[in-house]
């Protein structure tokens, strides 16, 4: 059997990033030095094992395009946690999306610039 052992993401600033989805996911950072910073939560998937850990590696290297992965969130508010990241340092930006009157999410960008989106809320989708 194989399974995910860390999602690791590439920044600047692993301290900084992983304070920051700390917040944002409920998790703890449980790790961090020079190299890099490793985010837990309490995140159980559907067969009762933990959500890999986010493990945020130190790399020089500059952000210039849009990321070829990114996290979906699904709040049960989506507005009360888009407004709640903000508060946390997250800004939304725009990326073509608002082009698409069908788009029910919102496209974000952590402290570093990475994208990620927060679904319609859950309730509001049913």
């Amino acid at each position: 059997m194989l399974k995910i052992g860390y999602i690791t993401i590439d920044c600047k600033d692993p301290s900084s990033i992983a304070k920051f989805w700390e917040s944002v996911l409920g998790g703890v950072v449980t790790f961090a030095d020079e190299t890099g910073a490793m985010v837990e939560t309490p995140v159980k998937l559907e067969n009762g094992e933990k959500f890999p850990p986010i493990l945020f590696y130190k790399n020089p290297d500059e952000k210039v395009v849009k990321n070829r992965m990114h996290f979906d969130l699904t709040p049960d508010d989506q507005a009360a946690e888009v407004a709640r990241i903000e508060a946390l340092g997250g800004k939304r930006i725009e990326i073509g999306q608002s082009a698409d009157p069908a788009t029910t999410w919102v496209v974000m960008a952590d402290v570093e610039g990475n994208e990620f989106c927060v679904l319609k809320s859950q309730e509001a989708a049913s």
